[in-house]
């Protein structure tokens, strides 16, 4: 017995011997200039037989001493590690790229096979990528599973090149049969914007191994958040997502609860100081119910959500066994609405897992809303007589064309030759004769007419054909309901289409909110609203979508008030459908039960 324990120990004791492989100088403040300050440092990796991870964070490493490093490394085969960070304070920027040049070019040299790279905080921007592109493309990268940028100043540029180095490092590593596996990306405070988390998308969406992406504080905005959502439903392992402060509003928080549902192993969601706004809040909400069942954190803080939207988020989490906080500090929900949420959360006994609502910015001014509604309807209402005063123009001139044609005056043009259907004429300007007018084959043209690869486009084509909506005339509505129908069957079944961004322009449109892009309402007819009734009820729309119209109606906002029996039979059509849908969910899985308690009124 005694032999087995002492056996035991010793190889316990081995264990151990094989984790010392790391060399560290880390927060020494030493300035290397040259070959001569790291002489006592260069011989200690030389003699290092197997060195697997070298710190130097904290100190400032010039050219000429990072090249005598470098030829340290150039024997280390067995290295892995590089916790580099913080490691050029003072230095010029010109001095970097060249260094790091060195020290990659030796982890090359030397066989390397690297699993961690941190150069977070050194400040570098686009040239330092340009640095480590060589050492990102080569097979030393091949076994990268942590890449660490954090507040590199990298910028869009930056976040090109190193897109790019990932890309084909991931080409290279697949062709050898060892495709790069990334697990950890970190690139915070490094004004990515757009197009860097475009770029940066393609190489996420391409590997497909990510873990952990924490990407706050990059000045990104709706497309690039879009982007990133849909590169994340193709990393299905990821535990954690850090979007922390940048800008998604409705459009960017409707892509990501999409991405969310393909990501069953996520444990925290920062979407904190994001602006996800109510209809954002409530989209990830839906997800939230539905599905990720190990999610432990779930941050909204800061996102101009309201009551009723942090009431659903609170709803969402209610069944979440493992959750251990919800952050929804700093939102819109006035003094009442705290203490409804605190109590709502005390009623399903997970009072202790929201956070702080001391930062809580009130209630939002309704008045300025009214305002700027105002604002709008009257520019509609301008608009709209325009439209009128052009329509009548083009039907003038019609008549005098035709009359002209019965008199004699255009013998070119036979008076029996009718013009063919005009989709364009009908999308300008409707009109319920104009869409008869295009024959029995009116779905099939404007279906072949309308972009609906573009959310936008498609939401605007399906007002303008709502509008013309009669109730009291059969022919119309069944041409109206026939057109949409084609519209938007063709629209979801379109892998390229972004139904999210359908919706919210949808909302923006209808004046049920405010655009980030500054685009004003149509002015609001009982047959948009009629139209949607129906579109709510078929099959092709998703439900998901459902939850968000039903809040948005449910508020009575000033520009439905002309409405008010079309928004109510729409409203009561969405809670029907939201019933039903918890119905049948209900009959094959006891997961979302919950879900009929929402109450949106």
């Amino acid at each position: 017995m005694a032999t087995d324990i002492v056996a035991q120990l010793a190889n316990s004791l081995a264990k151990t011997g094989v984790e010392e492989v790391e060399l560290s100088y880390k927060g020494q403040g030493k300035k290397l200039d040259d070959a001569q300050s790291v002489e006592e440092m260069v011989k200690e990796i030389q003699d290092f037989e197997d060195l697997q991870a070298l710190r130097l964070e904290g100190n400032t490493v010039g050219v000429e001493a990072a090249k005598a490093i470098a030829k340290a490394l150039e024997t280390k085969s067995k290295f892995k590690r590089c916790y580099w960070s913080d490691m050029f304070t003072g230095r010029l920027r010109s001095e970097i790229p060249p260094a790091l040049n060195s020290l990659g070019d030796a982890l090359m040299l030397a066989g390397a096979k690297l699993t961690v790279l941190d150069l977070s905080d050194n400040a570098f921007g686009p040239d330092g990528v340009k640095g480590i592109e060589r050492l990102l493309k080569s097979t030393a990268c091949y076994t990268l599973q942590e890449l660490r940028l954090n507040n590199c100043g990298m910028g869009i540029g930056g976040g090109k090149i190193l897109a790019a180095s990932l890309i084909q490092c991931h080409k290279n590593s697949s062709a050898e049969g060892t495709p790069l596996g990334l697990k950890v990306f970190v690139a915070g405070r490094n004004r990515l914007e757009n197009d860097g988390a475009t770029a940066l998308a393609q190489a996420f969406q391409l590997m497909g191994s990510l873990e952990e992406v924490h990407m706050p504080q990059n000045g990104i905005n709706h497309p690039g958040v879009t982007a990133l959502a849909k590169a994340m439903q193709h990393n299905a392992g990821l535990r954690i997502l850090n979007l922390n402060d940048n800008t998604f509003t409705e459009k960017g928080a409707f892509a990501m609860a999409q991405a969310l549902k393909h990501l069953r192993s996520i444990q925290v969601i920062n979407f904190g100081d994001c602006l996800v706004r109510p209809a954002g809040a409530i989209a990830i909400a839906g997800t939230v119910s539905e599905g990720l069942p190990i999610l432990k954190e779930l941050n909204l803080s800061f996102g101009e959500i309201t009551e009723e939207a942090a009431l659903t988020v609170a709803q969402a989490v209610k069944d979440k066994d493992q959750l251990e906080k919800l952050d929804l500090n700093g939102n819109s929900l006035g003094e009442d609405g705290c203490k409804a949420l605190k109590d709502a959360m005390e009623a399903m006994n997970i009072g202790e897992l929201l956070g702080s609502l001391s930062d809580d910015e009130g209630e939002p001014e309704d008045d300025e809303d009214d305002d700027d509604d105002d604002d709008h309807d009257d520019d509609e209402e301008e608009d709209d007589e325009d439209v009128d005063v052009d329509e009548e123009e083009i039907e003038e001139e019609e008549e005098e064309e035709e009359e002209e044609e019965s008199n004699g005056n255009k013998l070119s043009t036979p008076v029996a030759a009718s013009r063919p259907p005009d989709v364009s004429s009908f999308l300008s300007f409707p009109s319920p004769d104009k869409l008869l007018k295009l024959g029995a084959m009116r779905a099939m043209l404007i279906e072949q007419q309308v972009d609906v690869s573009d959310a936008t486009k498609t939401a605007e084509a399906f007002l303008k054909i709502a509008s013309v909506y009669k109730e009291d005339n059969d022919d119309v509505k069944n041409a109206v309901l026939d057109s949409i129908d084609a519209l938007l069957k063709k629209a979801f079944s379109t892998p390229s289409f972004q139904g999210c961004n359908f919706v919210s322009t949808l909302l923006v449109l209808l004046g049920l909110i405010k655009s980030e892009d500054k685009v004003k309402p149509v002015l609001v007819v009982r047959g948009h609203l009629n139209a949607l009734e129906h579109v709510a009820s078929q099959d092709y729309f998703p439900k998901e979508y459902v939850d968000v119209l039903a809040v948005f109606l449910s508020r009575n906002p000033k520009a439905l008030e002309s409405c008010g029996n079309a928004r109510n039979s729409l409203l009561s059509t969405l809670q029907r459908v939201r019933s039903e849908d918890c119905g049948h969910t209900h009959t094959h899985t006891h997961t979302h039960t919950h879900r009929d308690k929402l109450n949106f009124d």
